[in-house]
């Protein structure tokens, strides 16, 4: 981490979170942050679900909910971006204050509640995306919608002709009985909806689902079998956990999402059950606690095609991701690994 990067977070983290957050935005915005630019190898290069991606280190939705700096984030590094959540109408969100830090943790609560502009203001933001990046939108409902599962599909139908890709997020914990459509018939049916308006598209894109790390087996036993049977491109696992043993910090009590080192090993464990239950054979994202090029390698070697950040970036600045891709393309390199996919799941026994 530069000198300059040093100074800027412990300026950020002086402030409230979600003021810092949203000034760290604006300086992206306003090119006052240094960016590497495409970051990529013959070892780094990766195809998941017929994505192609200069590196599998990806930013996980959450940062840009509103895709207001997607040309900055286009030059970050990352090898894929994920933006939103979005919902049909623009909505608020919870009451703040509603963003949390975990300094002592190296993690973050947050129980946000889908706020955003709506899909209209997202869509006219995408309709002017970096072409080369590699693109996505988390997909949400509304708080008061009367039909939710139709709510990610009119999300998709509005935005998906701009879109590499899209995620259906049933797993955030902040919008009540949100997670109630994890469950096996309302997940089908929901998925049906999505699909359909997928295959509207003049392009139809991959879409993926977002779970949560607080599944039991026989649920992501459920949930595997339905990503399967509905033509899911894959599987991102995982979301923000409830859980919050072994804490330290001020505020583990904080209700809402807790994301950062601690989900590491819970959303491994998942990921590696999934790539079991999956036969290895669909493309699997892993999120929750990656924070270095270790934790990466881990998440591939246990599954994952590719891998997703957000909280480590509180701490450690977005310089962080081409140090995370850049030592990522090392270690491949010290186990003897030609690419990425030669990786996958090498490891996966290790965390089951």
């Amino acid at each position: 981490m530069s000198g300059a990067e040093r100074m800027g977070l412990a300026l950020l983290r002086r402030l409230d979170p979600e003021r810092a957050h949203g000034l760290a935005l604006r300086a992206l915005r306003s090119g006052l942050v240094p960016l590497p630019g495409r970051v990529t190898s013959p070892r780094l290069a990766c195809e998941v679900a017929g994505l192609r991606l200069d590196n599998p280190v990806g930013l996980a939705a959450g940062f840009d909910k509103n895709t207001e700096a997607l040309a900055p984030l286009a030059r970050a590094g990352f090898g894929m971006i994920e933006v939103g959540a979005v919902t049909p109408r623009a909505q608020v969100g919870n009451p703040r204050p509603r963003l949390f830090r975990l300094p002592e943790d190296r993690a973050v609560i947050n129980r946000f509640g889908f706020n955003n502009l709506g899909m209209e203001a997202a869509a006219a933001r995408l309709a002017q995306r970096p072409e080369r990046a590699v693109v996505g939108l988390n997909l949400g409902a509304n708080k008061d919608s009367d039909d939710r599962a139709e709510d990610f599909a009119r999300v998709l139908a509005h935005c998906g002709r701009h879109l590499d890709f899209a995620t259906v997020n049933v797993s955030s914990p902040n919008t009540e009985k949100l997670r109630d459509l994890q469950g096996g018939a309302a997940l089908r049916a929901l998925l049906v909806g999505v699909m359909e308006a997928r295959n509207w598209l003049e392009k139809p894109i991959p879409v993926f689902l977002k779970i949560a790390p607080d599944l039991d087996d026989a649920a992501l036993g459920e949930i595997a079998e339905v990503a399967r049977s509905t033509g899911l491109a894959g599987i991102i696992a995982t979301n923000t956990t409830l859980d919050r043993c072994g804490l330290t910090s001020a505020h583990r009590g904080e209700a809402g999402g807790l994301s950062g080192a601690p989900l590491f090993e819970r959303s491994t464990r998942v990921l590696a059950r999934l790539s079991l239950l999956t036969d290895g054979k669909m493309p699997l994202i892993g999120v929750g606690g990656v924070a270095s090029p270790e934790d990466a390698y881990a998440k591939i070697r246990a599954g994952a095609s590719a891998v997703q950040l957000y909280s480590a970036l509180v701490y450690e600045g977005l310089g962080l991701v081409p140090r995370i891709a850049r030592g990522l393309d090392r270690l491949l390199e010290a186990d003897g690994f030609a690419n990425v996919a030669e990786a996958v799941g090498t490891g996966r026994a290790e965390w089951l």
